[in-house]
């Protein structure tokens, strides 16, 4: 959630964070009024709780009809006291009910404007031309024997899907990967559960305007998570993270999306599923510190995609597409050949302190003082790299050329179609 003290100090930077995602101004005045009234309401709540100790030391000393009256007005002070924390509580639980629905403020120079008002910062690589017609993604995957979506919708409906021989080792061979790059780079590895308490989830942000995209197991009052940012947002909640920062961790784990809202979307393929396989980078760090280590993040992804060997685009993404925990994000988009556009493969989020004061995760600074950490995070692999991958280095015969950071894992230089 955003700062409080900040908002006071500064509440235009707040305004023009609504402006440029588009939501309501409103909600700042809401806040500070909100603000104003608690902070009065427990004034008054501890003026009358001092008042009400300062008498109780004059009822003991006093005696008869003296006492008596002091005991009346002991007991009129008892109910206002109480009333006046009852008032205190109600504000401050009104105004957290607030704050938990304002998204993060944009950082500065982020575009301004909805889905389509990103910024594209440079395109890498030549997307690829070919002497034949090049096939899709799931027509090579079905020659190849690598996915199965027929199966995937018979033994669990529509948008799952089995990877199989080829199909898996190469999903295997991706997030090894990655595993590797990052943890040369110095991330801890780390395999998260996959279910989360709502306390998690909804401390990074995700129970909001993204509920429906999310699965929830109502018996257990648990959810599955869409990504591994959850548990490794969580991961340090309640805690003060000592040592050197940025403490930087890379979760590999299955994801979970319902695709609300996505009807006859992507609906031929792997691009848009119910449950997918992801490396995830995350990282804990002084919020001084975090543009920097957005970049950071942002280039570890770009190593990524030249390894391989996939021509794409790097976009600053419009403030009003951030999503709510955001200040700054980028997305790395690979071209889809037979689709002719890039699509996102990679996106790195930086969240500043709002996760963090949600979650309460703090560090001490070089001063001793207790403040909330700067997180972020960054894809580094997805199962939804295979479109690429298979569409970009497709051969005449259908086969495809394996790139050759990959070779290592695959034990081969082409992936052969396989007799059906």
């Amino acid at each position: 959630m955003i700062d409080l003290r900040a908002l006071r100090n500064d509440p235009d930077r707040l305004r023009a964070s609504q402006r440029a995602r588009g939501e309501d101004e409103a909600v700042v005045d809401r806040l500070l009024d909100l603000d104003e009234r608690r902070r009065s309401a427990l004034s008054g709540f501890e003026s009358l709780r001092a008042e009400q100790k300062s008498f109780g030391k004059s009822v003991s000393k006093a005696q008869g009809e003296e006492r008596q009256k002091l005991l009346d007005r002991a007991k009129e002070l008892a109910q206002q006291v109480k009333e006046a924390d009852a008032e205190a509580q109600r504000l401050e639980q009104e105004l957290q009910d607030v704050l938990r629905v304002v998204p993060n403020i944009v950082e500065e120079g982020a575009p301004a404007g909805g889905e389509e008002d990103y910024v594209v910062l440079e395109e890498i690589g030549t997307p690829p031309t070919f002497d034949f017609e090049p096939k899709d993604h799931l027509e090579l995957g079905e020659r190849l024997g690598a996915i199965d979506m027929e199966r995937g919708a018979k033994v669990s409906g529509a948008r799952f899907y089995f990877l199989t021989g080829v199909g898996a080792q190469l999903q295997m061979a991706l997030l090894n990967l990655a595993m590797e790059q990052a943890i040369e780079a110095g991330f801890v590895p780390m395999i998260p559960p996959v279910l989360v308490k709502p306390e998690s989830m909804e401390g990074t942000g995700f129970l909001g305007a993204h509920a429906s995209e999310v699965y929830h197991l109502a018996e257990d009052d648990l959810y599955l998570v869409g990504t591994s940012e959850v548990p490794l947002a969580a991961y340090h909640r309640d805690e003060i993270l000592t040592g050197d920062l940025p403490r930087r961790y890379v979760g590999w784990s299955s994801c979970f999306r319902r695709e609300a809202g996505s009807y006859g979307k992507d609906t031929r393929g792997i691009i848009r599923v119910h449950q997918f396989d992801k490396v995830e980078m995350f990282s804990y760090c002084d919020p001084e510190d975090s543009h920097e280590e957005h970049l950071r993040l942002l280039d570890w992804e770009k190593q990524m995609l030249a390894k391989v060997e996939l021509p794409y685009r790097v976009i600053d993404v419009a403030a009003g597409d951030l999503g709510t925990s955001a200040a700054r994000k980028y997305d790395c988009e690979a071209w889809v050949p037979t689709q002719s556009r890039y699509r996102e493969l990679t996106s790195t989020s930086n969240c500043t302190e709002f996760q963090a004061r949600r979650l309460s995760v703090r560090f001490r600074d070089g001063e001793g003082r207790t403040r909330p950490v700067a997180t972020l995070n960054g894809t580094l692999a997805t199962t939804r790299w295979i479109v690429a991958i298979l569409e970009n280095h497709q051969q005449a015969d259908g086969s495809v050329r394996v790139p050759q950071a990959l070779r290592k894992y695959l034990g081969r230089e082409v992936l052969e179609p396989v007799a059906r």
